[in-house]
């Protein structure tokens, strides 16, 4: 096994491993992950076998500890269609060789979620158990299995046909920078933060991945009143930034909004995925915001992170 650390030159034998294997996703796209290369030691890893790439890992270093990648929400090891357990295992333990040579003492692992999965991959959580990986870190996301999903709450029904009493107009809109703006006031209003994105971040990926990252707005009278903007893969519609302005709230734009993704734009979707409700790493739950997203039939997915010590891999 050899494992070699990612450089520029091989961005077309990335890309093409990531768009053919079976866990990965458009966010583990070189464009996508070098949007914001400024902010993170960039450490990605390649796997050879008898000098085939099996499998690749996007990873940034901070200080000696490999993060499996600090700037994206989750990450772990993406492998081909002929990845088994064994090879996994040979995976890990010529990794703790490579750790050891690059005096890395610790790896964060932010595994891949099943539902970003093509087919079943969770061999790389077979390996971090054999290896004495921690579970410290378990995020709780709300994701709606759309082909056999419960029925949405009885409150949510009534917003809902309240809402088409407005005439709302619901259409895809390329107004990323008015979007944002909403998207910014929601946040800082209601709990005093930004969005991890700029909007002028949000515009150039945007352009960049036009069929994966995608806006869907409400207009009043030619007036935005509230957006969702999708991360669309494979598997999974997820819905990275969902806010509205007051009038907006008021007369349900955002439930609009959400009702047309499920049941018309994404219903071949597999899944749709309104991420996460936890904060303060996992340990606090909020409560109100998970409940308003099982009011539209999402339930449970975990995103989990793992920390190994070099002497236990």
């Amino acid at each position: 096994m050899d494992i070699q650390k990612y450089d520029f030159e091989q961005k077309k034998t990335w890309d093409k491993f990531i768009l053919n294997s079976k866990n990965g996703t458009f966010l583990f796209f070189r464009d996508y992950m070098e949007y914001h290369a400024d902010k993170f030691s960039d450490f990605s890893l390649m796997f050879f076998d008898d000098n085939h790439l099996i499998a690749v890992m996007p990873a940034n270093l901070d200080s000696q500890t490999l993060i499996s990648h600090g700037g994206l929400t989750f990450g772990g090891v993406i492998s081909s269609n002929h990845m088994k357990a064994n090879k996994m295992l040979e995976i890990f333990a010529s990794l703790k060789i490579y750790l050891i040579q690059q005096k890395i003492d610790k790896l964060v692992y932010k595994a891949i979620p099943h539902i970003y999965h093509r087919i079943p991959s969770e061999e790389d959580l077979y390996a971090l158990f054999v290896n004495k990986a921690t579970l410290f870190r378990r995020d709780i996301a709300s994701t709606i299995l759309l082909r056999n999903r419960p029925s949405y709450s009885k409150g949510r029904k009534h917003i809902i046909n309240k809402s088409r009493k407005f005439l709302i107009n619901v259409e895809q809109s390329f107004d990323f920078l008015g979007f944002m703006s909403i998207e910014i006031e929601h946040l800082g209003n209601k709990y005093g933060k930004k969005p991890v994105h700029t909007p002028q971040e949000i515009e150039y990926l945007a352009s960049i991945f036009p069929n994966n990252i995608k806006l869907f707005a409400a207009f009043k009278d030619k007036i935005m009143l509230a957006g969702v903007l999708i991360y669309e893969n494979s598997e999974v519609a997820h819905a990275q930034y969902i806010a509205a302005n007051e009038l907006g709230k008021q007369i349900g734009a955002l439930d609009a909004i959400l009702d047309f993704l499920i049941n018309s734009y994404y219903i071949n979707k597999k899944y749709f995925d309104f991420g996460i409700s936890t904060e303060d790493q996992g340990k606090y739950l909020n409560t109100n915001l998970i409940s308003n997203k099982e009011s539209f039939g999402a339930r449970a997915v975990t995103y989990d992170f793992y920390e190994m010590s070099v002497n236990q891999i």
